[in-house]
């Protein structure tokens, strides 16, 4: 489909960059390179400084410094093919052909410990959106992963929280647990992101989303990314292709077209769905969209269309 191009809500392939393990040129030995996200047709990567369980909490933060600093040594080796995506003007330099942009993102709030400050250091450093939390319980909230509690965000998540808001960072909420994402809701002044997850009525899974928070988050303007991992796919663990439009067509036929995107996740799954091995078959997806009923519009919001909107409100 003649100018149809892609965001990608979510990957995880700088941990590889940063150990030295690829270069993500075009090695085409993990899920996502330059070379083939151009094939894949996407325009805009939000690319995350996932901070690994070991690390937490006492080095964090200097991980994830460590993991940002890798990022800005990724766009300097490849100036002719990526460029960082800072502010609203930036967005405008995204298209089918040309540069690939950036969202440099961070996944867990454990970089900035209990100290707000440490958040205008990670924006100027170019981060432009945070996952409240990973799987666990950190200083701003629970994760997905403790299913045994029922804990809004701390004092210090409510400041977090205000904090973006006013910088203009985009407040992402998979893995966030339930409670926290209502009590984002109740306080964000900006539209929020779930960048990789799915929808529980498809398949529910504590990381996947009800169709009360899929409604809830269409109503605030926010946008989920479509997860590509099969455990959040389909409860057999096993996926194809096919099972990332079924939950892309309830996502648009519960809270509408305008709140779904894709998220796939690439390098952070152990697990692909099948027709989905790599970046370079995200294309496929915009022809399977059309042969699942939406129209050219539709199917614009859904590949890229949603995440821009967003982000041209939210980021300053």
């Amino acid at each position: 489909m003649d100018g149809m191009w892609v965001v990608d809500g979510h990957c995880d392939s700088l941990i590889d960059f940063c150990s030295g393990k690829r270069s993500l040129r075009e090695e085409q030995e993990g899920q996502w390179e330059l070379e083939r996200a151009r094939q894949g047709k996407i325009g805009l990567q939000f690319l995350a400084a996932y901070i690994e369980a070991e690390y937490k909490p006492e080095r964090a933060l200097s991980r994830g410094l460590e993991l940002i600093q890798a990022a800005h040594r990724f766009l300097s080796a490849n100036p002719e093919t990526v460029f960082l995506v800072r502010e609203p003007k930036d967005l405008e330099r995204l298209a089918p052909e040309g540069k690939l942009g950036v969202l440099l993102s961070v996944e867990g709030g454990e970089i900035l410990g209990e100290n707000l400050y440490l958040l205008d250091i990670i924006h100027h450093l170019g981060v432009r959106a945070l996952g409240l939390t990973w799987n666990q319980r950190n200083a701003i909230g629970d994760g997905a992963g403790e299913t045994k509690t029922q804990s809004r965000l701390t004092r210090f998540g409510e400041s977090v929280v205000r904090r973006m808001n006013e910088l203009g960072m985009v407040v992402d909420v998979s893995h966030l647990n339930e409670a926290g994402f209502w009590h984002v809701l109740e306080i964000s002044s900006q539209s929020v992101v779930a960048s990789h997850s799915c929808a529980a009525a498809l398949c529910p899974h504590p990381r996947n989303l009800s169709d009360a928070q899929l409604q809830a988050l269409a109503q605030c303007g926010g946008v989920v990314g479509v997860n590509f991992y099969p455990s959040f796919l389909n409860s057999s663990g096993q996926a194809k292709r096919e099972d990332v439009i079924r939950h892309i067509v309830h996502i648009a036929d519960v809270a509408g077209v305008d709140a779904v995107g894709l998220g796939s996740d690439f390098d952070g799954i152990s697990e692909v769905p099948e027709g989905l091995e790599s970046v370079e078959k995200m294309a496929l997806l915009i022809g399977d969209l059309q042969q699942a009923g939406f129209i050219k519009d539709e199917i614009r919001k859904i590949c890229y269309g949603n995440f821009m909107r967003l982000l041209a409100n939210v980021i300053k």
